[in-house]
């Protein structure tokens, strides 16, 4: 229920919460002329100034108008000649160095001729309405400015006089892609020429009037590590159309009529929030551009906390709320930038990002730091949480649920206690339900707690909990703040619809009904060595297909000019299989238990090493794991990465596996507790590099591991509702449009639990 009874809300919230389409035939607007006149003049009425110019020199004197009027001074010619030379259209920067200019470094110094100096901004983002919007249509970049080919751009949106945004028009009928090739041409031909000033564009919006998209000037770039030399080279990649996005109000329905998204995205308040608060560059100097069910989320939370503050209403669930955003969709992103922006606030003393698990912490520093370099601060102990819980400069942690709680075992008094703390969860659909969250909320006496979560935690989806009180999602963080689910984000092409197959290992199985009296007494024969036998010999028989390995690629050719494979050398074979490993995808092989991922390890061996064409990187990693299982299947306390509690058996296992690894890969892994955890790290990172083609795991990276070369998940578990979802989403990520699905192979009966969960979560 909602805490709150708002009378009145703010009109400047970015996304709008709900949008009507204008109503119109639909066959109006049909020619790229028409389309471009109609979109001008929605933006003339609102406020945007229409420029009737072409030229670079009248592109230029308008900007340094527009910059003057923004920082009310007068240049003398010779001061706009030096800082248009140097801060603006310096021939040494590139595309990246213009976009963190936008983005970062926007505040440049001016040298007066008088010997003083003035800070000059290119854009004002503590106040967006200081900034003056305009729109020019086809403007001229050609071959006298130094292009390669004569072209004229269809619509620009300047900010200050400068090119932030541009849109490229195609008349209605005809293929959006047609609109993103002319403007990857664009970039490629012209935007460079003359002085540069098109390379400043942030954001490019894409129509045929009937379908509208928008994506950043970066999401193009795609950092591929070389699987040979082992080098981090950045490549265009041909098939990023993917990675374009829809926009849509706060219900998640997607407004893609050019009128629409001129009266809704281009809104003054809008594309200024989303150029100078929603855009995140990375420290891979890539530029993203955030989402609107994201940016829906962030400000829900930052209004919130607001309130929560002027109500004096911190201290309990009043003050909070989750975030229900499908696995895959980027919450991530979400949560750094909910982090920034409330740390920012005045009456915020720290914004705590909690994870519950090591290698989510380490992941998520990685991820924070790839955001922004040194933004979060992660730390490697409770001593160490401890003084930066106590640094006033370090305003965002990121710390595991289990290391605050130590803190506040040892530190049952403390000044942070009585602070305004934001606090937010990652995942909060694990274990933040026990005696850790209690402590923090009994301590903490004015905190503001916000969970993020792909599958929350329902009545029906509880299972049993020490605490009545703390059964369900809502109960422990509050308000519903907003709900992406994984429907809204497949139909968005936000990340892959699934593929499943039910592959029969057993006689009878369709004829059980109940699918939890099916799975009585079943673990012994499902490991019998027959049936192990029969699914490792079906993986290794369709692992190719399935993961596209060598799929028009080199591989065909090597294949022909070797007629006998098996008889092949190993070193003929390796290097076929290289090939394989550079075309296509990884997976995961999710098994229901340590003794059977300890019995197909060894017959993967065995069947690898009877017909060496079949030859994959195999690894596998699991650490402490309880007999029972959990309700959803993924057991939680064997993320804990903890092997001490393994039996000798298992700990051999183990430590058998790793000497593998560390000869396949030049390590030096241990079962011990360092050690190990350096293992998970490594393997993760091999997983992103595509380095590993499989990997067999009990739970462990079935929920918060992201790889987007992952297209396959094998499954010889007992799955169900929320661990169901979060397993078959590790395969679900966006990267090209070969990798059109995730693959999902059960070898048991779920698919009434799939379709249960399907129904609780879409």
């Amino acid at each position: 229920m909602p805490y709150f009874n708002i009378v009145a809300e703010t009109t400047e919230s970015t996304v709008i919460t709900e949008y009507e389409p204008v109503p119109r035939r639909s066959d109006s607007y049909q020619s790229e002329a028409e389309l471009e006149k109609e979109f001008i003049r929605l933006l003339t009425e609102q406020g945007y100034t229409y420029l009737n110019i072409h030229k670079e020199a009248d592109l230029i004197a308008n900007l340094r108008e527009r910059l003057e009027e923004l920082n009310n001074i007068k240049f003398t010619d010779s001061e706009w000649e030096q800082f248009f030379t140097t801060a603006i259209a310096n021939p040494n920067d590139k595309i990246e160095d213009k976009t963190q200019t936008i983005q970062e470094d926007y505040v440049k110094v001016l040298k007066r001729e008088d010997g003083t100096s003035k800070n000059i901004r290119l854009i004002d983002k503590k106040n967006v309405h200081n900034n003056r919007l305009q729109v020019l249509n086809q403007y001229e970049n050609g071959k006298a400015e130094g292009a390669k080919y004569n072209n004229r751009y269809d619509v620009t949106v300047l900010v200050n006089g400068l090119p932030l945004v541009h849109i490229e028009l195609k008349r209605r009928g005809v293929p959006i892609r047609e609109a993103f090739n002319q403007i990857e041409r664009y970039q490629r031909d012209s935007f460079w020429a003359g002085c540069g000033l098109f390379e400043y564009v942030q954001i490019f919006v894409i129509s045929n009037g009937t379908l509208t998209k928008y994506y950043s000037n970066t999401t193009r770039i795609n950092t591929i590590k070389d699987a040979v030399s082992g080098k981090t080279k950045k490549s265009k990649t041909s098939n990023s159309f993917e990675f374009t996005s829809y926009w849509a109000d706060a219900n998640n329905k997607v407004i893609p009529d050019i009128v629409d998204f001129a009266k809704t995205f281009f809104a003054k308040h809008t594309l200024l929030n989303i150029i100078t608060r929603y855009c995140i560059f990375t420290s891979e100097k890539m530029l993203m551009v955030m989402r609107p069910y994201q940016i829906t989320a962030t400000e829900r939370i930052l209004n919130r906390i607001e309130i929560a503050h002027n109500y004096k209403k911190y201290g309990n669930v009043a003050g909070g709320g989750f975030i229900w955003h499908t696995t895959g969709s980027g919450k991530t992103l979400t949560s750094f930038k909910t982090a920034r922006l409330a740390s920012q606030l005045d009456f915020v003393d720290k914004v705590l990002f909690v994870v519950d698990r090591k290698d989510l912490d380490y992941q998520t520093m990685k991820e924070y730091d790839r955001f922004e370099k040194g933004a979060a601060n992660s730390n490697t102990s409770t001593a160490i949480l401890k003084k930066q819980l106590e640094n006033p400069n370090a305003k965002i942690l990121i710390t595991t649920i289990q290391k605050l709680a130590n803190f506040i075992k040892r530190n049952q008094q403390h000044d942070v206690y009585n602070k305004e703390i934001v606090i937010i969860f990652d995942e909060c659909h694990r274990s933040q339900f026990g005696d850790m969250h209690t402590d923090i909320i009994k301590h903490f006496k004015k905190y503001y707690l916000f969970g993020f979560t792909g599958t929350p935690i329902f009545a029906k989806n509880a299972g049993a909990r020490k605490n009545a009180q703390l059964m369900t999602t809502e109960q422990a963080f509050g308000d519903k703040l907003h709900t992406y689910t994984i429907v809204d984000a497949i139909n968005d092409k936000n990340v892959l619809p699934f593929r499943v197959d039910f592959i029969k290992t057993m006689a009878l199985e369709e004829d059980i009904k109940d699918e939890d009296v099916w799975g009585i007494d079943r673990e012994k024969p499902m490991m019998a060595p027959e049936r192990i036998s029969l699914v490792t010999k079906y993986i290794l028989n369709n692992f190719d297909r399935k993961t596209y390995r060598g799929d028009k690629t080199y591989v065909f050719n090597a294949l022909t000019n070797i007629k006998d494979v098996a008889s092949a050398g190993r070193q003929e074979v390796e290097e076929i299989k290289r090939k394989q490993r550079l075309s296509g995808f990884n997976s995961i092989f999710a098994v229901a238990s340590v003794p059977m991922a300890k019995l197909y390890y060894q017959e993967f061996k065995k069947q690898m090493a009877e017909d060496p064409s079949k030859s994959l990187k195999i690894a596998t990693i699991f650490s402490y794991g309880a007999n029972e299982e959990e309700a959803d299947g993924v057991i939680d306390d064997e993320n804990s990465e903890d092997t001490s509690a393994l039996d000798q058996n298992s700990r051999d296992f183990l430590e058998d596996a790793i000497r593998d690894y560390n000869v396949m890969f030049h390590t030096n892994y241990d079962t011990s507790s360092d050690k190990f955890q350096n293992y998970y790290k490594d393997v993760s990172l091999r997983m992103k590099n595509k380095e590993l083609d499989l990997l067999i795991v009990v739970n462990m990276f079935l929920t918060g591991f992201d790889a987007t070369t992952l297209n396959t998940l094998w499954v010889d578990k007992n799955l169900k509702m929320h661990g169901l979802i979060q397993a078959f989403s590790r395969t679900n990520r966006i990267l090209n449009s070969i990798k059109s699905y995730g693959n999902i192979v059960c070898f048991r009966r779920l698919q009434p639990r799939m379709e249960s969960a399907i129904a609780l979560f879409g």
